[in-house]
């Protein structure tokens, strides 16, 4: 027997404790195998480069996971060798690890939807959900590998863990109290250094940013991380907090946080929104036709045809990359960085946006969502921007429509939809978010067969949201409001990425934005920067509303003070695009520029600056300073 004081306890514990970092080096393995298309790694060395970095994050996801684990081993309990106790030991260390390895095999699908590990706000998105059980079944039925490598992996990591046994028990004497006690502290110390990240006094405990510094892909980062991790270090952090970086008159004067147009005369035109499910731009032939990939198809034969009468913008992103980030930037023009705004401390203010000032000059609001009232959070925002109504399943009252998991199939509700805008009194604005183009990827039985399943598993369920709206518009045009309206279409956010050009960091969450009216006044093709946020603008634009509102967004059509940009979140920095190029921001500062055609970042010009370059940093300075100050002191108003 080895003469120190609990040796074989030690030595269990070091062994458990390694054995969780073996097996979170194979759940990397496994997230890039699933993932290996979306991020970019030169060769095995690369990737044991990147693996090495993530022990980091992977100390701090297995030391704060097995915190109690760790306490209960090292506590001079004189009993703790005992069978017993052991047992103990055993259930605690796996149900806690357990449960928080999962989330790493539910990031091999779910990253290929938000492109990034899953967050506190992740988790968040599922409260409004009335149906998981269905959601789950689901999950279960369509990635049941991903269940099945689980299953296989925690029984070999309990078989191992069974391999290292504690016999031999120990009587109390003042050697064992006191190496006891050094040890606990000494282990203590060096838990805290490694949930930290090291043990400098000035370093801060490392956060997702962190990933970032040793990669030369963005999305490398989320290679370096694991989903633990990222979920512990955004449970309780607040990432809104006002910034100083600019004067408030330069703030005003280079985003221009309150506009006002008179371009048009007034004009109590319908507005009629869809915010199509995951309904990315690489779908649509009309948005492609310059981006010369090989071999390109179209999934969407109405809505290029109905381009060629519409405004369409070729080159627009989403402001978030979920679906309620998309209602919030469409609507309210509310974008959403490293947290939601949704999911923030908050939205529960006076939120002027299109709903708000519709309704100032007479507009009745509707919002429609198959899904089961309250599903996505729809309900509770749609209350806080105040529409007048809300149309949801109970509202259809027809489960024969159901989908069997998110809702009523898209056909038969766009035709509810039509019915209901009818009856409805004029002037109205109503916005209706669509279901079916959603995982599991299905259609109605009775078109099985009738649209292309494509290369990747949502190609025909966009087919069939596109019929939808084909079958819409041809009972719309029969209605007596059909042409008194302004119709827009665009996608709350991208997903499942069939061509290359769509991995690329500065092509993910790209979405269609099209202006359709029947007299044909807004035709043509656009290819500036556009984004979901200027929609709530430029449709106040169009219909001559001449009083003052707030908006980050701009007038896609009549903008003179704006330049056309874009300003999003992804890889853990803002990403501001405006002009020749396209600004990373960390929050604290600059971490690169790109010209505006090297979408795979692969080329940073930080070293090489340009006064264009140098407006960029201000304009995105800018842009998230007053919207933290706005968010945070309730001024999402036109109050200055």
């Amino acid at each position: 027997m080895h003469k120190f004081p609990r040796f074989q306890e030690y030595k269990a514990l070091f062994y458990r404790i390694v054995l969780a970092y073996v097996f979170y080096f194979l759940a990397r393995v496994l997230f890039f195998v699933y993932n290996s298309s979306l991020i970019k790694i030169d060769g095995v060395f690369d990737f044991f480069r990147l693996s090495y970095h993530g022990l980091a994050f992977d100390t701090t996801s297995i030391l704060y996971i097995n915190g109690l684990f760790i306490l209960f081993s090292i506590l001079p309990l004189v009993i703790n060798a005992k069978k017993g106790y052991q047992t103990f030991l055993f259930y605690l260390y796996f149900v806690t690890n357990l449960l928080a390895y999962a989330f790493n095999f539910i990031d091999f699908i779910y990253y290929r939807f938000i492109f990034g590990r899953s967050t506190k706000a992740s988790l968040e998105s599922l409260e409004n959900e009335s149906n998981k059980a269905a959601l789950l079944f689901n999950f279960l039925t369509n990635y049941w590998h991903v269940f099945l490598l689980f299953f296989v992996t925690a029984f070999i990591w309990i078989k191992l863990y069974k391999k290292v046994k504690i016999t031999s028990t120990e009587k109390p004497s003042i050697k064992y109290f006191a190496a006891s006690i050094a040890c606990f502290f000494l282990i203590v110390a060096l838990c805290v250094g490694g949930i930290r990240g090291d043990f400098k006094k000035s370093t801060r405990p490392i956060n997702l940013l962190d990933a970032s510094r040793y990669v030369n892909n963005p999305s490398q980062a989320d290679l370096v991380l694991n989903t633990p991790f990222a979920i512990i270090r955004t449970w309780t952090a607040n990432a809104f907090k006002k910034e100083n970086y600019l004067s408030k008159e330069q703030v005003d004067k280079l985003i221009v946080p309150i506009k006002q147009y008179n371009n048009n005369p007034e004009a109590k035109k319908n507005i009629v929104i869809f915010i199509l499910e995951s309904y990315g731009r690489e779908y649509s032939g009309a948005f492609n036709k310059n981006t010369k990939i090989p071999d390109f198809k179209s999934y969407t034969p109405f809505i290029d045809s109905l381009a060629q009468h519409s405004m369409i913008y070729t080159n627009a992103y989403a402001n978030g990359y979920k679906s309620i980030h998309g209602m919030s930037s469409v609507i309210a023009g509310i974008p959403s960085f490293k947290v939601a705004f949704t999911s923030s401390p908050y939205p529960k203010q006076k939120i002027e946006s299109l709903v708000t000032t519709l309704k100032s000059v007479g507009y009745d609001t509707s919002f429609f969502h198959g899904a089961p009232n309250g599903s996505m959070g729809f309900l509770g925002f749609g209350n806080i921007l105040g529409y007048d109504h809300y149309y949801g399943k109970n509202e259809f009252n027809n489960d024969a429509e159901f989908d069997g998991v998110w809702g009523i199939w898209d056909e038969p509700f766009f035709q509810y939809f039509n019915k209901t805008l009818t009856e409805k009194k004029q002037p109205f604005m109503a916005t209706l978010f669509s279901v079916s183009s959603h995982e599991p990827y299905v259609v109605p039985k009775k078109y099985e067969g009738k649209f292309d399943k494509g290369t990747v598993n949502i190609h025909q369920t966009i087919g069939y949201t596109d019929f939808a709206l084909k079958r819409f518009f041809a009972e719309a045009k029969k209605q007596p409001w059909y042409n008194n309206t302004i119709f827009v279409l665009v996608a709350d956010h991208g997903n499942t990425i069939a061509y290359d050009e769509y991995r690329k960091e500065f092509n993910k969450h790209t979405v269609p934005i099209l202006f359709f009216s029947p007299d044909e006044k807004y035709v043509g093709v656009n290819d500036d920067w556009a984004q979901q946020i200027d929609i709530y603008p430029t449709l106040l634009d169009m219909i001559g509303y001449k009083k003052p509102f707030r908006s980050w967004g701009r007038s896609l059509i009549n903008e003179k003070q704006v330049p056309p940009f874009v300003i999003k979140y992804g890889s853990n920095v803002y990403q501001y695009m405006e002009g020749n190029y396209i600004c990373t921001f960390d929050g604290k500062k600059v971490v690169g520029f790109y010209d505006k055609n090297d979408k795979a970042m692969e080329r940073n010009l930080i070293k090489n600056r340009t006064p264009e370059m140098d407006s960029l940093e201000m304009r995105c300075k800018a842009f998230v300073q007053d919207y933290m100050e706005r968010l945070i002191d309730k001024r999402l108003t036109t109050v200055k």
